[in-house]
């Protein structure tokens, strides 16, 4: 058998040398760092007061809850407070600072919404529906049945949906956009028709277990980190498995480690994006060992054995079976999506203990009704140091994800034009509340550090060029030295002309954050 995990941070191919310096570390200033959407992390910067004494000040991390409330019908109740909610994390009560009422960011009658972009523009703040068809661990006739409960759904929706809803096909070869965010019911049809699905027969024959489960964790990071920009609440809807079968019992120790790591990073990176999880098999609540093998039914992949629908819990969101009503399976995870309440609150706890998960509490005083929301969650590191010569197997696989997917990632949103005084020269901006410049040292002014890569596809979508570079920009010997600090990102890229290529990706990487942002362009206008 391959190795059960390929790390889930493997590439599917290399990225090429990184040029000029290596990333530094002087950490960027807490007023312009991105912090996650559902945490933000300590940091203590020493700061020089006039007297020449330092002074150190700690930021303590915020976390941010999604919360459905539902009564004894599943039926979300919608009329609730801020006074009505507690909330304990590790057994200590905790005080809710902010706090946003169900279906307050919904975007208002009066807009359409069609694109990434228009969405970012004109509803930042909007929830949003992401629908994954699950095709590398779904039978083909389960993924048929799928898309026929998909389409059934969508046909009784109005013409204009409420809430943007993107529609993402994933298989072992690709991430594919079958459609962008959008609130037209009949363009979602229409993409959904005309998108081909290939034979899964790895799922058939019960192979490639390994890049099964790798495809699974990249999907969910990928998606999570292109859509992270967006301030709105998602709701990820996976229909199909998720996880092929598989008994951990007869793994090696070091295989079951690496998964563990990966169901943690997954929690996290779906936490910060602001990301639930529902997962719908349309396989049906029976599970014929002879389809899916006699390991399809394990549990708990937070005690050693893996189903993709405790990682959903996890995130608060749950596991909908039933094969019979699929499509009312879809529509009961959408209907959450408008029914969110926001609570924000300092853990009273600022121990940085990073194996312990932090388990959190949300009840309401109201007999008779639960509370869906996540688990709770793991401290997690910043973005490691960047080596441009040695470049990490995480990096590599997050740049080429982003790199070679038609998903806007907005995680650092980016505009590009053409340098009209230049052939194949192009300009990117980054807005000044994107970039998080560090603070001065004895030796440098302060500087933002980035990846940038340019890749060229001909027509038929294929990469044939590829430039990837460790920058290292000054914001200036004029800029103070710590601070706030607000200053647009220009960069002036020029790209070798290749005559065969027809669309190129501008892909940036902020090494401070993590974050990624795309910006595209087509090479024949």
């Amino acid at each position: 058998m391959r190795t059960l995990f390929l790390a889930a941070v493997l590439a599917t191919a290399a990225v090429q040398a990184m040029g000029q310096d290596p990333a530094g570390t002087t950490p960027p200033s807490p007023a312009q760092q991105q912090a996650p959407a559902g945490t933000q992390q300590p940091t203590t910067p020493a700061q020089q007061q006039p007297n020449g004494t330092y002074t150190i000040q700690r930021n303590t991390r915020l976390v941010i809850l999604d919360a459905v409330v539902v009564d004894g019908k599943g039926n979300p109740i919608p009329d609730l407070r801020k006074e009505d909610f507690s909330v304990t994390e590790m057994g200590e009560p905790q005080q809710v600072l902010n706090f946003e009422h169900a279906g307050a960011s919904v975007p208002a009658a009066s807009l359409t919404i069609n694109s990434t972009a228009e969405l970012d523009k004109m509803a930042p703040r909007a929830p949003v529906n992401i629908i994954v068809l699950d095709e590398f661990n779904t039978r083909f006739e389960d993924m048929a049945f799928a898309r026929y409960s998909l389409k059934k759904f969508l046909e009784k929706q109005p013409d204009k949906l409420e809430i943007p809803t993107m529609l993402l096909a994933v298989d072992l070869q690709n991430l594919n956009v079958v459609k962008d965010y959008t609130q037209d019911k009949q363009a979602l049809i229409q993409a959904l028709d005309k998108h081909f699905v290939a034979y899964p027969w790895q799922t058939h024959q019960f192979a490639w277990i390994g890049e099964r489960y790798a495809t699974a964790f990249i999907t969910l990071r990928r998606v999570a980190q292109a859509t992270t920009g967006h301030f709105g609440h998602k709701n990820m809807i996976w229909v199909g498995r998720g996880f092929p079968p598989f008994n951990f019992a007869n793994a090696a120790v070091d295989q079951q480690r690496r998964v563990d790591n990966a169901l943690q990073d997954a929690v996290n990176t779906l936490r910060d994006a602001r990301i639930t999880l529902y997962t719908i098999d349309p396989a049906g609540v029976m599970i014929d060992p002879g389809k899916y093998g006699n390991a399809a039914a394990f549990n708990d992949p937070m005690g050693g054995n893996y189903q993709f629908a405790a990682l959903a819990k996890s995130t608060g969101g749950a596991a909908l079976y039933g094969r019979n009503d699929v499509d009312t399976e879809i529509g009961a995870a959408i209907k959450d999506g408008a029914s969110f309440y926001t609570l924000t609150y300092r853990p009273t706890d600022t121990s940085r203990d990073m194996q312990k998960f932090r388990k959190i509490v949300v009840t309401v005083n109201r007999p008779g009704t639960k509370v869906l929301t996540r688990e709770g969650y793991f401290l997690a590191y910043g973005p490691g140091r960047v080596d441009p010569t040695n470049p990490s197997r995480r990096l590599m696989t997050d740049l080429v994800a982003a790199e070679s997917s038609k998903m806007v990632y907005d995680g650092v949103p980016v505009t590009l034009e053409k340098d009209t005084t230049a052939p194949d020269t192009f300009l990117l901006h980054v807005e000044p509340r994107n970039v998080p410049w560090s603070y001065a040292t004895d030796t440098e002014p302060r500087r933002v550090e980035l990846i940038l890569m340019c890749t060229q596809f001909d027509k038929k979508g294929k990469e044939i060029d590829r430039d990837a570079r460790s920058m290292k920009i000054s914001a200036g010997a004029d800029a103070p030295p710590t601070g706030p600090l607000l200053k647009q990102l220009n960069l002036r890229y020029h790209m070798k002309h290749n005559d065969k290529a027809v669309r190129a990706r501008f892909t940036l990487r902020m090494t401070a954050t993590g974050r990624i942002g795309t910006a595209d362009t087509d090479l024949n206008n």
